[in-house]
Order: structure tokens, then sequence, then C-alpha cells
């Protein structure tokens, strides 16, 4: 019976992130003045896209015209600003085998007055140089035609009171040379008080808001309530902004938020292979990608641009979207009531299965035992696995083979998942079933291959030693449902008080899953503690499928994000996810067919990562290591 609601839940866990995951269907050109049409959008993207058009190029100065005429006829009033390449853009292009000499960069500026020009002006931001081998329909010409649409939505809308400034900004591919020349020095720098930035690495997928102005409160309160405007919702939450101000990338919105501006950074990034390719065409390009971040854009600016004050720089919220909806958030504080709630519910669970079934702390230890091994063993393979598919972008050598590894991001992701799904098999069928020696002498090879694939790793390599001990030592497993989940739960929220404690913006992934699965243990302890009827068993499974497709759609995006090179927050998430689903744990005599099934997924997930190699190789002149 409990395998009927496990493959249930996780059935229907899996649709609903599928669901999340979509692009809303683009407008049409029929769509009213004051909406915003990809499909209107998508008639600059063909016109500018035609061919690469990076700096200094025929093509270049092709685009510089069509979009200044562009911006002419939108009613803007049109301004260059031209200025030198920065000593690292003149490396790049030399590196690249061309000359920098007589190359400079030029700005595009277009500025729509509001009815009150002592206030602070709203920006749109996007650049439309690209990298010589890509016509960048993505990258970032999609961004530039959101805008020009957006401009024209935002005049049909009628007058605003503040002004605004659009900045297309030029070598941004080189050195962002095109924005630290606005922000160094232009006249219309100080009178901008927000940002909203477009860019994209790839051609699909929802776009999604990964950064902000520091103290983002008022600004991410303001974003949620435009975005509910916009087709398709929104996608972001303050984990994605966290990782990435720890992250070396940068865009154009690194200058502004540097000098302290608020406002938003929206890009999309599936189909890799798309990013700074020749693939990169208004014809691959995912047009419902490009409503996704028009629209957003749109409602974000048209809010800055009617708001009586702009947002002020106070502490950053701690927020997600639920389901590509709704955006929900609280201050960083809050988070800490948040796990006394779920401590709370914990206590009561044990409280009640200790009376009932008779559940030990002992018991309770050994689940969260069962997660370390989960962890551990799940950092190892997802790591073996993913070197598979080519080495870490720390190794890429080149260009060439760093695109490859992106266009493999897929199969990465495919693979991991998979193997990530694989330990949880063997962890509900049984750990401890197979011989203790074979199983800590594969987890000592697979350690062994991560080394030999991508150099010592000490993470990995300590997971594996602490890996192969847990397997050593099958006395340390849980012996029943209530102390797998207890135990699971317990090293959940031990992991949320240190995340709170450190970087509360990131806390929420833990503290509102492990609230959310201590509430519903308690629920099952006072309900039905023998986990067998289903009025127990229901409520888990509606937890495990809401949770599980929400923690599996929000996976999917780290996973674009920084799963290359960390193909272990896969196992994170999957940890969330066993503790949802732990009393689903299916009876007795299925544990070998899980074991075995367990073994079958983790091949197919290696042979995935491994095919990516000749799905996607690398061109023949790049490193032949990849």
């Amino acid at each position: 019976m409990r395998l009927l609601w496990l493959v249930g839940s996780l059935a229907v866990a899996l649709l609903i992130a599928v669901l999340t995951l979509q692009v809303p269907a683009p407008v049409g050109t029929g769509a009213p003045a004051t909406a915003f049409s990809a499909e209107r959008a998508m008639a600059d993207v063909r016109e500018i896209a035609q061919r690469p058009h990076p700096v200094g190029s025929a093509d270049h100065a092709r685009v510089q015209a069509i979009l200044l005429q562009r911006m002419a006829a939108l009613g803007l009033q049109t301004s260059i600003q031209p200025g030198p390449l920065s000593p690292a853009a003149v490396q790049r292009i030399e590196r690249g085998g061309g000359s920098a000499a007589g190359i400079e960069l030029t700005n595009l500026i277009g500025v729509l007055p509001g009815r009150d020009p002592r206030l602070p002006a709203v920006a749109l931001m996007a650049h439309y140089d690209t990298v010589p081998g890509s016509a960048g329909a993505a990258d970032d010409t999609a961004g530039v035609a959101a805008i020009l649409e957006t401009v024209r939505a935002v005049r049909a809308r009628g007058p605003a009171d503040r002004t605004l400034v659009v900045l297309l900004t030029d070598g941004e591919e080189l050195n962002l040379d095109g924005a630290r020349a606005f922000w160094g020095g232009h006249p219309l720098r100080d009178r901008i008080g927000a940002v909203v930035n477009l860019e994209a690495r790839g051609g699909g997928g929802r776009a999604m808001m990964f950064e902000t102005g520091r103290g983002n409160a008022e600004t991410i309160r303001l974003f949620a309530r435009a975005g509910a405007r916009a087709t398709g919702g929104v996608s972001s939450n303050s984990l994605a902004v966290f990782v990435y101000a720890l992250m070396p990338n940068g865009t154009d919105f690194t200058i502004p938020r540097d000098r302290g501006v608020q406002g938003i950074n929206l890009a999309f990034i599936g189909r890799p292979e798309q990013y700074h390719a020749a693939a990169s065409t208004p014809a691959a390009l995912d047009r419902g990608s490009v409503q996704h971040i028009g629209a957003q854009a749109l409602e974000m600016a048209d809010a800055l641009l009617r708001a009586p004050t702009l947002p002020a720089r106070t502490d950053n919220l701690v927020y997600a979207d639920l389901f590509g909806g709704v955006v929900v958030g609280h201050a960083p504080a809050t988070g800490w009531g948040l796990l006394a709630l779920a401590v709370l519910g914990l206590g009561l669970a044990v409280w009640r299965a200790r009376a009932r079934v008779g559940l030990t702390f002992a018991d309770a230890g050994r689940g969260a035992v069962d997660g370390l091994w989960f962890l551990s063993v799940g950092i190892v393979l997802t790591q073996a696995v993913r070197l598979l598919a080519g080495p870490l972008s720390a190794r890429a050598g080149n260009a060439d083979t760093y695109y490859a590894l992106l266009a493999r991001l897929p199969w990465m992701e495919a693979g991991a998942t998979l193997t990530v799904l694989a330990v949880t098999l063997a962890l509900l069928g049984g750990r401890t079933r197979p011989d203790r020696r074979v199983s800590a002498g594969a987890i000592a090879a697979a350690t062994a291959l991560t080394v030999i694939l991508g150099g010592v790793d000490v993470v990995v390599v300590g997971a594996g030693v602490i890996a192969a001990g847990l397997s050593l030592a099958p006395g340390l497993a849980a012996r029943s449902a209530w102390g797998g989940w207890t135990g699971l739960i317990g090293l959940v929220l031990i992991v949320a008080t240190a995340a709170q404690a450190a970087a509360p913006e990131a806390a929420f992934l833990f503290v509102w899953t492990g609230l959310l699965a201590a509430a519903v243990a308690a629920l099952a302890a006072f309900v039905d503690p023998g986990l067998t009827r289903a009025r127990s068993l229901a409520p888990v499974a509606i937890v495990a499928a809401l949770g599980g497709g929400w923690l599996a759609a929000l996976t999917h995006s780290v996973f674009l994000g920084v799963g290359m090179d960390l193909p272990a927050v896969v196992v994170l998430m999957g940890l969330l996810v066993l503790m949802l689903v732990r009393p689903l744990s299916p009876e007795r005599a299925l544990v070998r067919p899980l074991l075995l099934a367990g073994l079958a997924v983790l091949l197919v997930g290696g042979g995935l990562s491994l095919a990516a190699r000749f799905v996607e190789p690398v061109p023949a002149a790049a490193d032949a290591g990849a």
C-alpha cells in the first residue's frame, strides 16, 4: 500500500514541477496596446539578430543605426555616448585574433521625460553587442527587443511622473565596458534611482529574477506586486540572489548595484547550448521566454515609474515564489520563529510516536545517520556521474570546451537527478541489505574515480570516507519508519538552524520544508501513529507531492545556474524530498526490487552523462580531455 502512495506522490510532484517550469504562451500582435507582446518584440529580434554584431564590426554599425531609428520612433530623446575600450577588452579582442585599433564603444541612450523631472528616474538596460561567433538572438537581442516593446507599452498606458531612461550598452561581452562608461560619469547617472536589467545565458526557459540591489526588501515587495500581473507570473527567490552575490560572475547590473542603486536583474538560462553559439538565431529562440522576461520587465518598470517613492535600501527579504505564481516572504528574524514552530511540531510527533509505537531516541538518531549516509553517498556518486560528462569548468582549458560543457548541462542534470533517485531507492529499500564490504568498496571506487577524472576535491573525498565508514556500520541504520522520518526532520532542522544563523536569505529552503515535514509528522502521529491507514498516509502524500514538486522545480533552476561545478546541489534538494516521502517507505517484501531498481537507475544516469560527450562534442581543435 505504501508503495502506491510513494509512487503516486512522486509522480504528482514531477507533474507539478513540469507545469511550474513551463514558459507562458507568447502573446500575439493583436494584443492590447498596453500589454507586452512577444510577437511584436520578435520583429525587432529578427531584424537585429541577422548576423553576429560584435564591437567594431560592420553589423555592429548596422544594429546601431536600426536601434537609434527605433528609439526615435518610440518618442525617445536619443543620444550616444562614445567611450574607449578597457585594457581587458582590448586583450580579449586580441586573444580572439582581432585588432582593437581604432575601435571604441558606443552606448545608445533614450529618454522618455516624465511629468516631474525632479523625481529620480527609472532605467531599462540591456546590451546590444554580441560575441563574434553568435548572432545573439537571446544574448542580448531578446533583452533589447523586450525593452523596445516595453517602452511602447508604457507609453500606451499614459504619462508617468518619473522619467524613463533606456540604456542600451555596448561592450558588455568584452568587459562590461559600456555600463562602466555610463555609470562612471554620464550626466544622467545620478538621476537614476532604479534599474531593470535584462540578460540571457541560453535560448529558453522561464525568466528568473536572480539579482537585486543590496537591502532589497522594498524592491522585492514591489516586484511581487508587479510580477503578479506579468504573463506567466514570476520566478525568483532569495537563495538565487544570495548565491549569485557570492559568484565571480557579473552583468551590466553589477555596476549600478555596486553604486548602491536599487533594481532587479532578469534572465533566462534554459537551452544552454545556444549561449554564445551560432545556434542562437531568432528561429531557435523560445518566444515564450521573450514573453516572460518582457512581461516582467514591463510590469516592474511601469510600477517603478508610477511609484510615489522608489524602493530604498533596507534589509534583505527572505522570499520565494510558489509554483511560479505568488511570492511569499518574511523578515530574516522571522525564520527563528518558524524554526521554533518546526521544533515544536517535531517534538509533538516524537512524543506521540514514543507513546504509541515505541519510537526511541536512539532510532531517531539512527534516522539522522541515514540522512548523513544519503548526503555523503550522493555527493560522491553525483560527482562521479557528473565527471563522466567532461571536466569541471575550472579545467575546461578553453572557451570551446566550456561552451560544450554548457550544452551538456541537460545531460548532466539528468544524470545527477537519476543518481539521487538511485540513492533514495537504496535507502528506502534498506541500505544495509547488500554486503557491507561490497557497499564500502563500491563507494571507495567511486571516490577514486572522482579523483582520477576531476582531481582531489577535499569535500568529495571526505564524503567518500564518511559514506564508506557508515556503510561498514549497518547497525547505525534506522529500524522503523518513525525513526527514519523523525531523524531526517531533526537533521534538516539542524542544518536550518546553522543556515539561519549564517545566511538567513538561504535558510528558507530548510526552514520552510522542515516546518512542513514537522507539521505533517505531528498530524500523522495523532491521527494514525501506525502509518498504515489512508487518513495518515494521504496527508503525507499530499505534502510530499506539493513540497516535492516545488523543490524539483527549484532544483532545475539551481542546477542550470551552478550544477556544472556543484552537482551535489541535487543531493541537498533530494534530502529534503526524502524527508517528505520517508514515511511512505514500502513494505519489507519489496526491499530487493527497490535495490535492484536503484542500481539500474544509477547505471542509466551514468550512461546519460557519459553520452553527453558524444552528443555534444568539443570542436576538434579544443582540449582533447573534454
